[in-house]
């Protein structure tokens, strides 16, 4: 499988405004965050179109195929290749033989999915809303009692994309201390997500070995592509959804949230 690549993004443009404060008002120019198609294509067939931010797209590509469940593992991606348009992007991915029979299989049930959860999708009965019980580990008991809060307090250094554009969500990988690893961004969670997943696996880092936190609200979607890859815990900054604490409790993932300052509300305990 090749390496990552780091690529020169176009993660921001610049737009003219008109900046308003009580009567006054001011000519500038603003950045904003990037907003792309970009097409996933599985072995020439093409699976599925994300809006995205057009920065790590091979990682956003591995991660998306592993958290939902287009491969079983990383070792079912051969290959990872970027095609750049004017304002959009493809990212081939080139499947071993095996794993491309088995995604044949499940294209039916998969139809109409996409990392917003449900967009699309042809019925309910498609909706995947079960998680199957996942190997955590050691790493909860072992994680230190101060770690979310660290995490909190060290994220918005590492929040570059939106320190420029004040529009786009972060994911980021924490050890046990609440240290941050590795962070991704994008103007979608889920994307960012995908792309924070998608780096662990070109790293050969586990997913069971840290925890995500999120810049963003804990919904559904977020914490079933977390099960998917044996994440055993989630923080967010925001509040959870109904869905996403049921499926963490089935999952066994600890899910907490509002996490602010040394506080947070623990909604999933084990």
């Amino acid at each position: 499988m090749s390496e990552l690549i780091e690529t020169e993004s176009h993660t921001t443009a610049q737009v003219p405004v008109v900046r308003h404060r009580g009567d006054q008002h001011s000519s500038a120019m603003d950045q904003v965050a990037q907003e792309w198609p970009v097409a996933i294509v599985c072995n020439g067939i093409s699976h599925a179109v994300m809006m995205c931010t057009p920065a790590d797209l091979e990682a956003f590509a591995l991660g998306f195929a592993l958290t939902e469940g287009l491969v079983e593992r990383r070792s079912d991606v051969v290959e990872l290749e970027v095609e750049w348009h004017a304002d959009s992007a493809e990212v081939q991915i080139t499947l071993v033989q095996q794993a491309f029979s088995e995604l044949k299989v499940k294209r039916r049930s998969l139809a109409g999915r996409s990392g917003c959860g449900v967009c699309g999708i042809e019925s309910i009965e498609l909706l995947d809303l079960e998680a199957e019980p996942i190997e955590t580990g050691t790493f909860l008991a072992g994680l230190a009692p101060d770690a979310v809060a660290r995490a909190a307090a060290a994220l918005p250094a590492h929040q570059v994309l939106q320190k420029r554009t004040g529009g786009v969500h972060a994911a980021a990988w924490c050890n046990a201390a609440g240290e941050i690893l590795y962070v991704c961004e994008d103007v979608g969670r889920h994307n960012a997500l995908d792309k924070l997943i998608g780096k662990l696996a070109f790293a050969r880092q586990s997913t069971r070995e840290g925890f995500v936190f999120l810049s963003s609200r804990a919904s559904y979607e977020l914490i079933r592509k977390a099960a998917r890859v044996d994440v055993p815990m989630i923080a967010t900054i925001s509040a959870p959804t109904s869905l996403a604490i049921n499926i963490a409790k089935q999952a066994g993932i600890r899910l907490v949230a509002f996490c602010r300052g040394d506080g947070f509300v623990e909604y999933a305990p084990l």
